[in-house]
C-alpha cells in the first residue's frame, strides 16, 4: 500500500503523542514493505527525506509566525500535496484544523481519521474556539469514510452524538525493562524519594491541584518533579504561583526516553493528571515503566487502570494520597499495570491491529 500520515509536526517526535505514533507506526510499515510518506513541518528539526525507509515530505508551517491559525495552513498545504501523490490511504491524527479542508482530500484515497480525544472541552480554549471544534469534531465524523477511537470513551461519544461507528485501537507503549539508578544523580535524586507529574502546561492536566496537594502537605518536603514545557502563559502562571516552594522542581521538558523512563521507575508516586482525551501516550508510558500512578478521576483514566491505581479529584484528596501511600507498599498495582501494557498496548499488537484495519478497509472500499 502507498500511505501517507497527515496530522502532527512530524518525525521523529519531538513533540507529543500522535508524533510518537507517527514515527513508531509509520516505521513499522516501512518494514513490512509498504511505501510510506509522513508530512513534516518545513522548521521541523530533522530535514532529511527518509527516516528508517520512511520517505518525508516537508510542508510550509506558519504556526510560529500566526500561532494556531498556522496549523490551518500547514494541513491545507500537506492535503493539496497529497491530491498529486495517487496514496491508497490517507491517515489523519486528530481533526482540529484539518477537517473544515475535507472537500480537498483526493477522491481516490481511503481518508482513516483517529479521532483524537474531547478536543473542545479542553479550558485553555474559549468559547468560540470551543464551539469551532464542536463543528470541527463533526465535519470529521461525517466526512471520514472510517473512524479510529483510542478509546472505548471516544467509541462511544462518536456512536452516541453523531451516530458513527469507529474501530477501537488504542496507543501502545514499549515496555522498561533496563533499569539505570546512575542516572538520578545527573537530576540530583535519590530512587524512592521523589515524586513526578509529567504533562503539558494545560489547566485540564490538572497540574494546579496536583501542586496545590503539595503545598498542602506541610510536614514533606520529598521533591517533586513537574516535567513538561513551561514556557508558557500558564507555565508562567505556575512557576510563579509556587515559587515559594523549592521541593517543586520545574524541569522542563525532557525528551530523552530513557532518561523518562527511569525518572518514572524510581520515582515514589507518579500523578497523572489528564482529564480529557482518550488513551493517553504518556500514561501508558508509566505504567510500562512501572510506576506507581496516582490518576485524576475520571472513565478515560480507569478504562485503562482500572483497579490498579489510586485516584484524586481535588487537592485535598492529593494531600491524602502524598501523607499515606508508598510505591514499595503497592507493587502489585505495578506489576499489573506493566502486565496490562504487555499484554494489551504493546506497540507490536497495536501497530498490527492498524495495519489489519488498513487491510480491511482497503477491502471494503474496493467492493464499494
Amino acid at each position: 500500500m502507498k500511505i501517507a500520515i497527515l496530522g502532527t509536526r512530524g518525525i521523529p517526535n519531538y513533540y507529543g503523542g500522535f508524533e510518537q505514533f507517527a514515527e513508531y507506526f509509520s516505521v513499522f510499515l516501512a518494514e513490512k514493505g509498504h511505501e510510506v510518506f509522513c508530512y513534516n513541518s518545513h522548521n521541523h528539526k530533522f530535514q532529511d527525506k527518509q527516516f528508517k525507509g520512511v520517505n518525508i515530505i516537508h510542508k510550509k508551517d506558519p504556526e510560529y509566525k500566526f500561532g494556531t491559525f498556522g496549523q490551518f495552513i500547514y494541513d491545507l498545504n500537506c492535503i493539496l500535496d497529497a491530491r498529486k501523490r495517487n496514496f491508497d490511504i490517507i491517515l489523519q491524527l486528530g481533526y482540529t484544523s484539518n477537517s473544515i479542508w475535507f472537500f480537498l482530500m483526493p477522491k481516490k484515497a481511503i481518508n482513516i481519521i483517529n479521532m483524537d480525544g474531547l478536543e473542545w472541552k479542553r479550558s485553555k480554549y474559549s468559547w468560540p474556539v470551543q464551539q469551532f471544534l464542536k463543528f470541527a469534531e463533526w465535519l470529521a465524523a461525517k466526512s471520514g469514510d472510517f473512524l479510529v477511537a483510542d478509546s472505548l470513551g471516544i467509541k462511544e461519544h462518536l456512536k452516541t452524538f453523531y451516530n458513527k461507528e469507529s474501530t477501537y485501537i488504542a496507543y501502545g507503549a514499549h515496555l522498561f525493562d533496563s533499569p539505570d539508578e546512575s542516572i538520578l544523580k545527573k537530576y540530583q535524586l535519590e530512587k524512592n524519594n521523589y515524586n513526578m507529574i509529567m504533562a503539558r502546561f494545560e489547566p485540564e492536566n490538572n497540574i494546579d491541584m496536583v501542586l496545590e496537594g503539595v503545598v498542602l502537605n506541610k510536614q514533606d518536603n520529598t521533591p517533586i518533579l513537574v516535567v513538561g514545557n513551561h514556557n508558557t502563559k500558564y507555565g508562567t502562571y505556575l512557576k510563579n504561583k509556587f515559587k515559594d516552594f523549592p521541593n517543586i522542581k520545574f524541569m522542563g521538558g525532557i525528551y530523552d526516553i530513557n532518561h523518562l523512563n527511569n525518572l518514572r521507575y524510581f520515582s515514589n508516586l507518579y500523578f497523572h493528571g489528564h482529564s480529557v482525551g482518550g488513551t493517553n501516550p504518556s500514561l501508558l508510558e508509566a505504567m510500562a515503566s512501572k510506576a506507581l500512578i496516582i490518576a485524576h478521576n475520571n472513565n478515560f483514566n480507569k478504562g485503562v487502570l482500572k483497579k490498579n491505581a489510586y485516584y484524586f479529584s481535588n487537592s485535598s484528596e492529593v494531600k491524602k494520597i502524598l501523607d499515606s501511600i508508598k510505591k514499595n507498599d503497592n507493587l502489585q498495582f505495578v506489576e499489573n499495570n506493566f502486565l496490562t501494557v504487555l499484554n494489551e498496548f504493546n506497540w507490536n499488537k497495536i501497530n498490527g491491529e492498524y495495519l489489519h484495519f488498513f487491510e480491511e478497509c482497503l477491502d471494503r472500499f474496493n467492493k464499494k
